[in-house]
């Protein structure tokens, strides 16, 4: 039985099928597959972001999967999301829906307020992030982004992801634009202006806009998850329906 693709691209912190322990078993009813973005390795050192080369890794897992499809869905959170729209814009044909978890696509919204607040707290920090070492920047930037506190990374696995989370370009640089046609919904928190914003912009443009509790994560919860796989499958029946 044929399975339509589902591809999962995440965001900081965890990769591959770790960062969605709630969506492992749309392995079930779908061909799921968990990226891991540029520089994401288990052992081998972190390397600096790259939005066209994570744009890449996304259209990679939608090409012909040897059965002669090609295609699929793109599940993408946080910092993810700008591969996943890149790859959207570049090969539209390629991607049947878009869901968008906790967006960080600043450069779509940088002249609105929450925005342009978060873009002046964080800049001045990532203009000097290769003169701070991975904990410095680590600690600060969860302490502006998030009002959290981390302790130093004291195994090898914390120290890459510290130095991981230092590397990663911020989401106002990337080379966004709008995605024509392409059916998409937008899962937030409701916890951060900011995130809100950004889905407020994308709900103007004709995205579907959800809330479910759960912070940076609401696809963790069980609401969040809920409203994911409502969505891939009614997008997936629909086509189902147009193509017969």
């Amino acid at each position: 039985m044929f399975k339509q693709r589902v591809v999962f691209v995440h965001g900081e912190g965890s990769f591959g099928a770790a960062a969605w322990p709630k969506q492992h078993g749309m392995a079930l009813n779908y061909d799921a597959l968990f990226l891991r973005r540029r520089g994401f390795d288990a052992v081998a050192e972190p390397l600096e972001s790259d939005f066209a080369a994570d744009a890449a890794i996304v259209l990679g897992a939608l090409a012909d999967d040897g059965r002669g499809e090609a295609g699929g869905h793109v599940v993408a959170h946080s910092q993810g999301a700008i591969a996943a729209m890149m790859a959207a814009v570049e090969r539209p044909d390629l991607v049947q829906s878009l869901t968008l978890v906790e967006p960080a696509c600043l450069s779509l919204t940088a002249e609105l307020p929450a925005t342009a607040a978060h873009r002046a707290l964080m800049q001045p920090l990532f203009e000097v992030r290769h003169q701070l070492s991975d904990a410095d920047f680590q600690r600060e930037f969860l302490r502006r982004a998030f009002s959290a506190e981390a302790p130093g990374p004291t195994t090898p696995e914390a120290r890459r992801e510290a130095r991981r989370l230092r590397l990663q370009a911020p989401g106002w640089e990337a080379p966004l634009q709008i995605v024509p046609g392409v059916p998409t919904l937008v899962l937030t928190g409701g916890w951060e202006p900011l995130y809100e914003e950004i889905a407020g912009y994308l709900r103007e443009t004709g995205a579907l806009h959800r809330i479910a509790a759960g912070g940076h994560r609401p696809q963790d919860s069980a609401e969040g998850d809920r409203l994911i796989r409502s969505f891939v499958a009614e997008v997936s029946r629909r086509q189902h329906a147009q193509a017969c």
